[in-house]
């Protein structure tokens, strides 16, 4: 009889309207839903899997964050990764994700947690606020992975997870092999 999948909690973060939910659903569900409806917190559950083993993701998609919202402390808590979500489109959006993982950082205690950041709504890329650069320095300060997405062409979200499994392993070390939290993923 085969292992039971390993469980990963996942938190997505970022601010309102940045398509955190669409990611998700893209992911999750394999669609885009065209129309914008602000997200009342869900979570999903989608079977992955990763060199060659199955992990049961669990997917909180939270409500949209802000400045003055504070982070829950309920996605500090038993969570395994954070995928913090901003559009190039909104440079305030991105400056959130700094503020998000400085609150997470504070409530887990400790300096390192396994993050991915994403760039989604590269479609806009007329509109764009922030460049690919910019965010490449922060990934790499920060030591987490940075991938450009974009939910309404399904262009690259199955990897945001795929980085984030990685992020999360890393903290749980592969047998025979060292810690690699020196290291970082740029896509």
């Amino acid at each position: 009889m085969p292992a039971p999948p390993k469980v990963r909690k996942v938190a997505v973060l970022g601010s309102r309207a940045v398509g955190k939910s669409s990611l998700t659903v893209q992911f999750v569900e394999n669609h885009f839903a065209e129309t914008y409806y602000p997200t009342i917190e869900n979570t999903f559950t989608k079977i992955v899997k990763y060199k060659g083993e199955e992990y049961a993701t669990e997917i909180i998609d939270t409500a949209g964050q802000d400045e003055f919202s504070l982070l829950n402390s309920k996605h500090a808590i038993g969570i395994h990764g954070y995928v913090l979500v901003y559009s190039i489109a909104s440079r305030q959006s991105f400056e959130i994700c700094k503020i998000l993982r400085d609150k997470i950082l504070d409530f887990t205690g400790i300096d390192w947690v396994p993050i991915v950041l994403v760039a989604n709504k590269v479609d806009l890329h007329a509109q764009r606020q922030v460049p690919t650069e910019e965010a490449q320095a922060i990934a790499a300060e920060w030591n987490c992975s940075y991938i450009e997405t974009s939910a309404k062409h399904n262009q690259n979200i199955v990897k945001v997870f795929d980085l984030m499994l990685s992020e999360i392993e890393k903290t749980r070390g592969e047998p025979g092999e060292p810690d690699k939290r020196g290291s970082c993923i740029v896509s």
